[in-house]
């Protein structure tokens, strides 16, 4: 992508109404731009981070036996008072009549939808264990939405949905989720912490939340200092393995951790001192089994090997994506802008010419921006006339991973620098060294 000809309105000044780093930077760097309270359009570059985030949580929930769906996002609210929701649920859902005067709403997550389509087509426990997931538009008429996309009205959410015979195989598919859940945040270059949480308005009776530490984050929590040292399950973890996923799930719940809702201060003072961590938290999961809360009241029911109907048990698992492009951003930037982590940066690296119109800048820059496409990397080429101290801040505030950084001199001599935007090092290396280095 040629930056003269991208979509990338950068604003020069810090936007008045941002009140954290993630919020001032998206704006900054023209990664969303406010349409009205707490909804937002994301621009050209923050649309490419989410479709990274996005991307690693589909790979992740396949990996672990979900399966993909697609469910509008209005409701028919006769779902949600079959279940005994549509009443209980509060302000935060925007209710809505068709021209019919059919009363509609916009859902705020799916459980009455995925349960009606469960129980219309899912008839033996032999199609069962069964995971539905879906990423899709939410909305949540938030009291007060701030800091951006991280509490907006409009999100992008990541709801899956388990189907199982007995609680003993619903708590197999709730470890499915909580390891997938640990691999996704790990690799989106996040160390979640899961807690026990309240169920809230989805009900249930076991639930954890998944929280990266933050002096943003909107609440308090509490835990032990060990889980910086826990092993995140690798990528051949066999999800079939009932005592194997079993045994991840009871490491990582055998120290404290809670979130305000849920802490025990009783608990909590028999750790030492030097184990004891409270500090501030950013939710960016929350998974939940719930029993039969919703296919009993809505009829969702498989035969048996028994031969007799049982009500199916359930859970469901959230990932918020514009949630944790925010998130990821207040873990991981400094003074100058954002640090991407390679797994989600926009682009994989820029190729900055530092004299466009010059001959031999031009033509190496051609050259590495043509390697680096046809060897599949995302880069994006600083092909204006800006002066260098503005390619280089631009370059810096978008937190593109690597830099490749192409003067007048150093051509000449049939050289690039190549920078690291993490740790600001830097190399000076052959065209060719440079080419095979970035495409290895």
């Amino acid at each position: 992508m040629r930056l003269s000809r991208y979509f990338l309105p950068i604003l020069k000044e810090n936007p008045k109404e941002a009140e954290i780093v993630s919020h001032r930077l998206m704006l900054r760097t023209g990664m969303i731009r406010q349409q009205s309270q707490g909804i937002y359009s994301w621009l050209p570059l923050g649309k490419r981070v989410l479709d990274k985030v996005n991307a690693i949580i589909r790979e992740e929930q396949n990996r672990a036996g979900a399966i993909e769906l697609s469910m509008p996002t209005l409701q028919s609210a006769e779902l949600w008072q079959e279940s005994g929701r549509y009443e209980d649920y509060g302000k935060e859902m925007l209710r809505i009549r068709d021209r019919q005067d059919r009363p509609m709403l916009y859902g705020p997550t799916n459980e009455e939808m995925i349960t009606d389509i469960f129980r219309s087509s899912v008839k033996s426990y032999k199609s069962l264990p069964l995971n539905l997931y879906h990423i899709q538009l939410k909305f949540r008429d938030e009291i007060r939405p701030r800091f951006g996309t991280m509490r907006s009205r409009e999100f992008l959410m990541k709801d899956a949905y388990s189907f199982d015979l007995t609680q003993a195989d619903a708590i197999h598919s709730y470890n499915k989720m909580f390891v997938a859940y640990l691999r996704t945040f790990d690799r989106l270059g996040l160390r979640a912490i899961p807690m026990r949480a309240d169920t809230g308005p989805i009900g249930g009776n076991h639930s954890h939340e998944f929280i990266i530490l933050a002096d943003t984050g909107e609440s308090e929590v509490f835990c032990h200092k060990s889980f910086v040292d826990f092993d995140i399950p690798s990528v051949d973890t066999d999800f079939d393995d009932v005592d194997g996923l079993q045994s991840i799930f009871d490491k990582w719940t055998s120290v404290y951790a809670a979130t305000s809702e849920m802490h025990d201060e009783a608990a909590f003072d028999t750790i030492a001192d030097a184990d004891r961590l409270s500090a501030r938290g950013i939710e960016v999961g929350h998974i939940f089994y719930f029993g039969t809360k919703y296919s009993e009241p809505m009829g969702a029911k498989v035969q048996g090997p028994d031969g007799k109907e049982h009500l199916v048990h359930m859970g469901s698992y959230g990932i918020g994506p514009t949630r944790l492009v925010p998130a990821i951003i207040e873990a991981s930037h400094d003074e100058n802008g954002i640090i991407w982590p390679a797994s989600v940066a926009p682009f994989d690296a820029v190729v900055i010419n530092m004299k466009a119109g010059d001959e031999a800048c031009d033509s190496t820059c051609e050259r590495l921006y043509a390697a680096l496409q046809n060897a599949g990397k995302d880069v994006l080429y600083d092909d204006t006339d800006d002066r260098a101290g503005t390619k280089f801040a631009t370059a810096d505030l978008i937190g593109v991973p690597v830099q490749v950084i192409a003067g007048p001199r150093a051509v000449a001599a049939g050289e690039v620098e190549l920078k690291d935007r993490k740790t600001g090092a830097r190399e000076t290396l052959t065209i060719e060294a440079a080419i095979n280095k970035l495409t290895a």
